[in-house]
């Protein structure tokens, strides 16, 4: 009888033991995981990355996002693998992209352009997106009531350069014009934003803009030639698809001897005269800095406000102005290259 009293003791005292050890190990677990979600040392992290198309200004803003990310995680002791990858201009690989990042179970979602956006919003719910290279997050997620927050895994920065401003440029340039020809994908549903937004500040202004709107790459070159044939200058908003194809349209409106001003600087650069554009690596960074603190700070991309980028530069294209005589006013840098 002693000897099964004792043996009960012994027991209840090694049970005792055993909780007090589980407890001492879950505070510790508990303890690791707060220090983290209050921004600890960054862990190890999978990115994916979907990029609509490759030119100039989009290849700027995903260097730019790898560069910070991995600067910024690197620094505070973490890893980050970040995979790349094109979709070649069409939509539907945007979509099978996505979803496959979806299936690998990446930490964190970029997506450069407004059809990568949509791809990736319509993948997932849940995995944190962040866009760059947007004109304008509502009519990309369809949102109406738009407020600079989306409200859900969400968020991003925006490359929409102020549009009154653009358009006194014009003016500045051309004040003697009258046609305007605003030229566009209308695929796409920024392009169209910023062409709704940018005409009647110019018609205010006094000139009369006419659309001309091609649907893909396949069009583009006969419908800038009917753009050219009946426009003093041509409009060209932030479009991805006249990016890829700005070749095109500089062998219409060069001969043709039409200036176009442009939305963006790749653009410009192309077939352009003039841009009020900004520095899309330099977007891309702070797109950079805002996974930084969504994927070790614990941010909630709902919460986070859409980025605009910091500075706006009046550029001009010295060969297509040089090509056109015109001459430039005070106060316009040079694009390099």
């Amino acid at each position: 009888m002693k000897k099964r009293l004792l043996a009960a003791l012994m027991a209840g005292a090694m049970a005792l033991t055993m909780t007090a050890c589980g407890g001492t190990n879950s505070d510790t677990a508990n303890s690791d995981t707060n220090d983290t979600a209050e921004g600890g040392a960054a862990g190890s992290y999978k990115v994916g990355v979907v990029q609509l198309v490759q030119h100039e200004a989009l290849d700027a803003a995903t260097q730019g996002f790898q560069d910070k990310l991995k600067e910024l995680i690197e620094a505070d002791g973490g890893s980050v693998d970040i995979e790349v990858q094109n979709a070649s201009g069409d939509s539907a690989n945007c979509a099978t992209i996505a979803n496959g990042f979806v299936s690998e179970g990446v930490n964190l979602i970029m997506a450069n352009a407004t059809a990568a956006l949509q791809a990736a919003q319509a993948a997932t719910a849940d995995i944190p997106i962040l866009g760059t290279s947007i004109s304008d997050y509502g009519t990309a997620l369809g949102v109406t009531d738009w407020t600079g927050k989306t409200g859900t895994n969400i968020s991003g920065t925006t490359d929409l350069a102020p549009l009154d401003g653009q358009a006194e440029m014009l003016q500045e340039m051309f004040s003697d014009a009258k046609n305007v020809g605003l030229l566009y994908c209308s695929g796409e549903p920024n392009s169209a934003y910023q062409i709704n937004t940018i005409k009647p500040i110019l018609e205010g202004m006094g000139y009369t803009c006419t659309e001309y709107a091609f649907t893909d790459t396949n069009d583009v070159a006969s419908v800038a030639q009917n753009a050219a044939s009946s426009s003093d200058v041509i409009y060209i908003p932030t479009d991805n698809t006249a990016a890829s194809c700005t070749e095109a349209i500089a062998n219409v409106v060069l001969p043709a001897k039409v200036p176009v001003i442009a939305g963006e600087q790749g653009i410009c650069s192309g077939c352009g005269v003039a841009t009020l554009s900004i520095d899309y690596y330099e977007l891309g960074e702070i797109t950079g800095e805002m996974a930084y603190d969504i994927l070790v700070n614990g941010s909630n991309p709902g919460d986070m406000e859409v980025q605009p980028a910091p500075n706006f530069t009046k550029m001009y294209n010295a060969a297509n102005c040089e090509a056109l005589g015109i001459t430039v006013p005070e106060g316009y840098t040079a694009i390099e290259g």
